[in-house]
């Protein structure tokens, strides 16, 4: 098994690892609700990024399928948005909150970074460490927004 190769399946072993970890039985179905939310919002704008040439997936699943890599649109990045609301410090005060989103899409841009640099994972041809993470902010944000809607939360407490 090459470097690559490697780099996804632990990709996926993590995350199947923190989704057991912090996904409460009592919230799977909040948890499903995110998780096809996100890949609804990641599936397109990643699709666009890859068929755009902004962004290059050399080492990919399902790659006579599509240009985007399956792996982190539709599974990875969902996942940890599962995480990111089930987890939201909705008690804390805006600059805790604020923070909370700060360190969710810099430790993420930063592994994506690192990827890029080191593996043919990912390879940025018209992309930046730093659209990457204002991307991630938005989509935090936008499924954060659709999360408290579809539950009728009011974003002070997380009670359903």
């Amino acid at each position: 098994m090459n470097m690559n190769t490697f780099i996804v399946i632990l990709g996926w072993s993590i995350t199947v690892i923190l989704l057991i970890l912090f996904t409460p039985r009592s919230k799977i179905r909040h948890a499903i609700v995110i998780f096809f939310f996100k890949q609804f919002l990641t599936w397109i704008l990643g699709l666009t990024v890859a068929e755009f040439g902004l962004i290059e997936y050399p080492v990919r699943s399902f790659a006579n399928a599509t240009k985007s890599s399956f792996d982190f649109e539709y599974f990875i990045y969902p996942a940890f948005c599962v995480i990111f609301n089930l987890h939201y410090p909705e008690s804390k005060d805006v600059s805790k909150q604020f923070m909370y989103y700060f360190s969710y899409c810099s430790v993420l841009t930063l592994i994506e970074a690192v990827v890029e640099k080191y593996t043919d994972v990912i390879t940025y041809i018209h992309w930046a460490w730093y659209i990457t993470w204002i991307t991630f902010f938005i989509t935090f944000y936008a499924s954060r927004k659709f999360y408290l809607w579809f539950y009728k939360l009011d974003g002070s407490s997380n009670k359903s």
